[in-house]
């Protein structure tokens, strides 16, 4: 039977069951903390923006080679970004690899996490891109710097709490 976790959400409290790649974290003593599965069954993972370089490389030495997606999200004003990262451990004739997804919490006011680059070369557009939308720092990144806005952009215009610098109210454009 596995090992479970609480869940701490809102006043109540969810027993999350720790799945196997949990376990096999913990197990070797990377601080880590399990969050609900999503629907299609796959472990996510909080890490402290201080774990996540020893923690991918633990799971990269594990046999999560594929970085399959790197992105940022801004849950709502006042609550911290998140930097999300989807791993697959992809072999030969695998017809359903194991995956695993990682989030990293940072504050609004400093949002910085260490770049997986030099583990996953995938991660290199993906985090210019959630650091050109969200404003989030990806520290030892070689070349962070925006991809998608002009380079003399103000702010992060995916960030919930953005406001365009030449916004107007639609019925003032008639």
């Amino acid at each position: 039977m596995p090992e479970e976790k609480k869940e701490s959400q809102g006043s109540e409290e969810k027993i999350v069951p720790t799945g196997k790649i949990s376990k096999w974290l913990t197990e070797n003593g990377f601080q880590h903390e399990a969050l609900e599965p999503d629907h299609l069954g796959v472990e996510i993972l909080k890490v402290d923006a201080q774990f996540l370089i020893p923690l991918s490389t633990a799971l990269y030495a594990y046999g999560f080679n594929y970085l399959q997606c790197q992105c940022g999200y801004d849950p709502g004003p006042g609550q911290d970004l998140v930097s999300m990262y989807h791993l697959i451990k992809v072999t030969d004739f695998a017809d359903r690899p194991d995956e695993v997804r990682i989030k990293v919490f940072v504050p609004r006011e400093n949002p910085t996490v260490p770049s997986v680059y030099w583990i996953w070369k995938a991660a290199d557009f993906q985090e210019r891109e959630s650091y050109d939308m969200y404003g989030i720092v990806y520290e030892g990144h070689p070349n962070l710097k925006r991809i998608l806005m002009p380079e003399d952009w103000i702010g992060w215009p995916l960030r919930k709490d953005y406001i365009s610098p030449e916004f107007y109210e639609l019925q003032d454009a008639y």
